[in-house]
């Protein structure tokens, strides 16, 4: 009930993190830093010395999303680790930082209950307060024990006197339960539809319109992705092909993903890197939805390759070297890389960002070791391109976004990005299609990717680079992720979190033509007008 990260695009602080630098409020006495914890065989809702462990991993990635503007899927892992927690005690763990974070912290209802700002209070004792009101509002906590283990750590982490303090406000917070709270915060649906969404489910009001637009106008469906985005993603892994199968992920526990062949999920989450293949970079975290585009890209119909004559696209042609053209960390370069390697292809990774690059390099060459299927990786602006025009089969542009395809994974990037963000990512998104489609070979092909189900950032952009070219024609996607239902009426594909269980990735497939046959618009596989 408060009123927004994907790759590389900065992060703005519009939420529970604002103001968390300041100082006042609740006393300072007797605050002391927790202390490392050792492992829990209880759940979440035991105590052991006072506090429990997975309420100390908990608050430990809460304060560090709120002071220090930290990822929480970044943090947690090692949370988790630190704290020795693993099964229900690591799934209490991220539920409660995860839907802390999701819920914007509920700083509406604790605004309601404090007789001062928020932002007067200490970041200890805030960040507190905001644990514990999503286990009385928002988990199944009984409130007494959410009540009375908040206060053990306020006092654990800000001193006696806060923990007093944190007594007493969330005896108020449970003095209702969430429905009841919204019906006392949120606007009439019948008033204002979008604010009684944004309200309900916790999103900003401009994510909410940015969802409706793209799903044609459907409250009803809106509402449906909404509340998807708060339910707990489950962590789902990547077997690397000719590095590791499904089946070595099943070995140690996975079950097969729903839709990629490559996929395996962790049903009681955790810490994937407990799994051998993780750990020894054979595998890798990454969702079905990113998996599927990516693939798509790997058996998208290639044509000849421009040398011929007559139409120029006529024959097969080549295909031996692949593109990521925004490669960082990595994920989607170490599928294609495998999949390249499958047909004797190769990648070349490039990443503006030399930290980013680094990743991508060790997910190429886990341990050193280079994999077959891999060119290399390189340190390069996409859209200034370090190679010569026409060089690449296959091109994948995986374009910097606002990221709000991946809310369920990054529960504070709602409150981070705002809707301006969006106009200062699309003139970038475009040049890198732009770029792409030149460093492709006539009858190779793009992939235009967004972790975002924004029109200005999906469709526009297409729409926008295509108006100023005739050499691309657009290729059906549907048919290259086979037995996924829900697709639309193509070309394009856009997932859903409340469809098909992944994040809300966009990919539209692109074949490069001789400039006379593309038609800016039509044509290829299936293809069909928007």
């Amino acid at each position: 009930m408060s009123g927004g990260g994907g790759k590389s695009g900065g992060a703005r602080r519009t939420g529970p993190a604002a103001g968390a630098g300041r100082r006042g409020g609740a006393s300072t006495a007797g605050r002391r830093q927790p202390r490392p914890s050792g492992g829990s065989g209880e759940s979440g809702g035991q105590r052991r010395g006072g506090i429990d462990p997975a309420r100390l991993a908990a608050y430990d990635v809460v304060h560090a999303v709120s002071v220090r503007d930290a990822y929480a899927n970044l943090v947690l892992p090692s949370s988790l680790r630190e704290r020795g927690l693993s099964g229900r005690d690591a799934a209490f763990a991220t539920e409660l930082a995860h839907g802390t974070l999701r819920r914007g912290g509920y700083d509406d209802v604790l605004a309601h209950c404090v007789n001062r700002p928020l932002t007067k209070l200490d970041p200890e004792v805030r960040d507190v307060l905001r644990l514990g009101a999503h286990q009385i509002l928002g988990m199944r906590v009984p409130a007494h024990a959410a009540v009375a283990t908040s206060v053990d750590l306020a006092r654990r982490v800000a001193g006696i006197g806060p923990s007093k303090f944190v007594n007493a406000v969330l005896r108020k917070v449970a003095a209702r339960d969430l429905p009841g709270w919204q019906a006392e915060l949120a606007p009439a649906y019948e008033q204002d539809p979008v604010g009684n969404l944004a309200a309900v489910h916790a999103h900003p009001r401009w994510v909410v319109e940015a969802f409706a637009a793209a799903l044609g106008g459907s409250l009803a469906e809106t509402a449906a992705v909404l509340a998807a985005d708060n339910e707990p993603a489950r962590v789902t892994l990547a077997a690397w092909p000719g590095r590791s199968s499904v089946a070595d992920l099943r070995a140690d526990g996975a079950e097969p993903g729903r839709w990629s062949p490559y996929a395996a999920v962790l049903t009681e989450g955790g810490d994937p890197h407990r799994i051998p293949a993780v750990a020894q970079g054979r595998a890798g975290v990454q969702d079905e939805g990113s998996q599927l585009v990516a693939a798509a890209l790997a058996e998208a119909p290639l044509a000849g390759d421009g040398t011929t004559g007559g139409d120029g696209i006529s024959g097969t042609g080549p295909d031996e070297r692949w593109l990521d053209l925004c490669a960082g960390p990595g994920g989607k370069s170490a599928l294609l890389a495998g999949l390249a390697g499958r047909r004797s292809a190769a990648l070349l990774a490039a990443e503006l960002q030399p930290h980013r690059a680094d990743l991508v390099a060790r997910a190429l060459t886990p341990r050193g070791r280079r994999t077959r299927g891999v060119l290399g990786t390189v340190v390069a602006d996409g859209t200034v391109p370090a190679w010569r025009p026409g060089t690449f089969d296959r091109v994948l542009v995986d374009a910097p976004c606002t990221g709000l395809g991946a809310l369920r994974r990054r529960p504070e990037a709602r409150w981070r990005r705002a809707a301006e963000d969006v106009a200062g990512l699309t003139p970038l998104q475009g040049r890198l299609l732009a770029t792409a489609l030149d460093s492709v070979r006539v009858g190779g092909v793009v992939a235009y990717v967004t972790c975002s189900p924004h029109l200005a950032e999906t469709r526009d952009v297409v729409a926008g680079v295509l108006a100023t070219r005739s050499d691309v024609e657009r290729l059906d996607a549907r048919p290259l992720l086979p037995g996924v239902p829900d697709l639309g009426d193509g070309p394009y594909v856009q997932l859903w979190p409340h469809r098909h269980g992944t994040d809300a990735m966009f990919l539209a497939l692109l074949r490069r033509t001789d400039g006379d046959n593309g038609d800016g618009g039509t044509g290829g596989t299936g293809a069909a007008h928007q």
